[in-house]
């Protein structure tokens, strides 16, 4: 009974192994597999979408134009009364006090101007 037990225990060890190293590069692979899938899903769920919001921004700066009514990130109700390459003159009150803005410094442009062009009520 000794000795079939230690022969069982020798082939066992035997075949173990060969079956080291597969079952080393299996495991390594179900390591990378994980760490692959969380890099997809955080490419299409963060990403891209920052990519896109990133283009459609430089999309509406790019197609600024005198007389657009535009939010600034300060806060700002204004018109456009000039554009430069980084630089945007903008009337902002009912005395059109004009301001010298930062292109980047521009949050939204409204799509219909204010009646009379007036700035918003509060």
């Amino acid at each position: 009974m000794n000795s079939i037990y230690i022969l069982n225990s020798l082939l066992t060890a035997a075949q173990g192994t060969g079956q080291g190293e597969g079952n080393m590069l299996l495991s390594l692979g179900s390591m990378i597999i994980p760490f692959a899938l969380i890099f997809v899903v955080m490419y299409f769920f963060m990403i891209r979408p920052q990519k896109k919001k990133e283009k459609a921004v430089k999309a509406m700066l790019d197609a600024l134009k005198t007389g657009d009514r535009i939010v600034t990130i300060g806060g700002i109700y204004g018109t456009v009364t000039s554009v430069r390459e980084d630089q945007v003159k903008i009337a902002v009150g009912n005395q059109k006090t004009e301001m010298n803005m930062a292109r980047w410094a521009i949050k939204t442009v409204e799509d219909a101007p204010l009646e009379n062009d007036a700035e918003p009520e509060i």
